[in-house]
């Protein structure tokens, strides 16, 4: 597919297309943060919580990329760091607020676990799907593609969760599950900010020539 639709690494969002669906993607993860962070916390589950501010997280980033659609590969690329360092943030206190957690062990609400999962990764396998034909562009859009991506991945493994917990009626399943998520988180950061180092040294070159 050619990078005017999305499909290049060079693609930077500049498409009505691209931005009438980021702007769908926006006020589905700003919904979602509203009710899973409800729901997480009237079920004590460490993962739905971990999973809201997943969304939050979503819900500001994605506004960040749509403001720098158009602007120079240098503001693009620093959006992207600055995304990327806000993943990684997010992750360490996922890392730390379940070590907490596991001291206390409050056993969470299985079958609100599991029915909140099911409509978080409905949400974020729509945003996917209507991203997926922009999956292989710059930094900043590409950080977005990965994010959704994870996302669901993430949900299904809350599901698998929510079973395990409804079985053992142990909390230590959703303590596990909020591990992996963070994990997530860390992988997404990674790649994001390795992209867009790439990019800042490609802008510093052009620059210079």
């Amino acid at each position: 597919m050619a990078g005017c639709c999305g499909g290049g690494s060079n693609f930077d969002g500049m498409n009505k297309s691209y931005k009438r669906i980021l702007w769908w993607v926006i006020a589905i993860n700003g919904a979602m943060f509203l009710i899973e962070m409800g729901a997480g916390i009237g079920a004590q589950s460490q993962a739905l919580q971990a999973d809201a501010l997943d969304f939050l997280g979503d819900t500001l980033t994605y506004g960040l990329s749509l403001w720098v659609i158009g602007k120079s590969l240098t503001l693009r690329s620093n959006v992207a760091l600055f995304k990327g360092y806000s993943l990684l943030l997010m992750a360490l206190w996922v890392f730390g607020s379940t070590l907490y957690r596991f001291i206390v062990l409050n056993s969470p609400d299985a079958f609100t676990m599991g029915g909140i999962a099911l409509l978080a990764f409905t949400a974020n396998a729509s945003s996917a799907l209507l991203l997926m034909r922009y999956k292989e562009g710059d930094a900043n859009v590409r950080s977005v593609w990965l994010c959704s991506r994870n996302d669901a991945i993430g949900n299904l493994v809350i599901l698998l969760a929510a079973s395990s917990v409804w079985y053992s009626k142990s909390a230590l399943p959703d303590l596990i599950v909020a591990f992996i998520l963070a994990s997530l988180f860390l992988s997404s950061a990674w790649q994001i900010i390795q992209q867009a180092k790439k990019e800042k040294i490609a802008s510093a070159n052009i620059a210079k020539n």
